[in-house]
């Protein structure tokens, strides 16, 4: 153990976040392939809440240290609002990622990027030049590809559900950065935990099935997974520089590909994949756009993006 240790020390920061980022990408492809394998038995709003009571169970601990200050705040109605967005958000992911192929269901939620430049326009009034604009379109282009008639998913509420919830988790984003500028990031994550857990309640109680031990064993696992997820992008755009970071977070197309074809028999088509790429291609624009105008420039300069 110490010498793995020393070699992880010894490699290049950027070496190492790219560890994380595919760890990241891994257990997020493990924790779909959760969601698709139980949606036989258990619905998505069922699924939601066995994930979010997972999640609150390791934030209890770290919430009972200080709870009267963790829950500190000036803004309770965004900060539902914010919960909301994202669990209604995360009911939609899980239902597209029940009903369309892994591959297909990745790659529409690689468009919350897409979604976050109209919202930093209009919500947050941050300017969006030309380019960023374009990428964007050029990105829903990409998903209209991915959304043709005779593809296997093809338009319909899978589909939808997977773009709706792209959008609603990019204005919990959204929010987010909002409620950062005077939360800190403890209350947000404990605000989400408690009331992400408390609306999945009405959900799961219509479409109520009691697991037996090895199925609860899977549904716990999907919040222990999706912790781990988060952790693992977080340590690894900590660890690395973000434009290097953030292409590898697409590996999990990659991973989503091997495991549906290997686990579900799912082969997408070549039309898919070229609308996946598309997105891909514009979601990185966006991100370069996005750490270019975050380094000192002329004004001038600035004025063309």
């Amino acid at each position: 153990m110490k010498n793995l240790t020393a070699r992880y020390h010894r490699l290049h920061r950027n070496s190492r976040g790219t560890l994380w980022m595919l760890a990241s990408a891994a257990s997020f492809t493990v924790m779909t392939m959760l969601i698709k394998f139980l949606g036989e038995d258990y619905s998505a709003p069922l699924q939601t809440f066995y994930r979010n009571a997972a999640g609150l169970i390791v934030m209890i601990p770290l919430i009972a240290r200080n709870p009267r200050q963790t829950f500190r705040t000036s803004r309770p109605g965004l900060l539902l609002f914010r919960a909301t967005a994202g669990t209604v958000g995360m009911i939609l992911g899980f239902y597209a990622y029940q009903k369309m192929p892994l591959a297909d269901a990745n790659a529409l939620s690689f468009t919350r990027t897409l979604w976050l430049v109209p919202l930093a326009a209009f919500v947050l009034k941050e300017p969006v030049g030309p380019r960023r604009i374009a990428a964007t379109l050029v990105g829903f282009f990409g998903a209209l590809l991915m959304l043709q008639p005779s593809s296997a998913s093809g338009f319909g509420l899978p589909a939808a559900a997977a773009l709706l919830s792209a959008l609603l988790i990019a204005l919990t984003v959204t929010g987010m950065k909002v409620m950062t500028r005077d939360h800190t990031t403890m209350t947000l994550m404990a605000w989400s935990a408690v009331l992400g857990f408390v609306l999945t309640i009405p959900g799961a109680l219509l479409a109520w099935r009691t697991p037996n031990w090895s199925d609860l064993v899977l549904l716990s696992g999907l919040g222990i997974l999706g912790l781990v997820n988060q952790a693992c992008y977080i340590k690894g755009m900590a660890e690395g520089d973000a434009m290097v970071m953030a292409p590898i977070d697409y590996t999990r197309l990659i991973f989503a590909i091997v495991l549906g074809y290997a686990l579900f028999g799912e082969v997408p088509n070549s039309v898919t994949m070229l609308g996946a790429g598309v997105i891909i291609a514009s979601t990185l624009y966006i991100t370069w756009r996005e750490a270019q105008l975050g380094q000192p420039k002329p004004e001038a300069q600035r004025a063309e993006s």
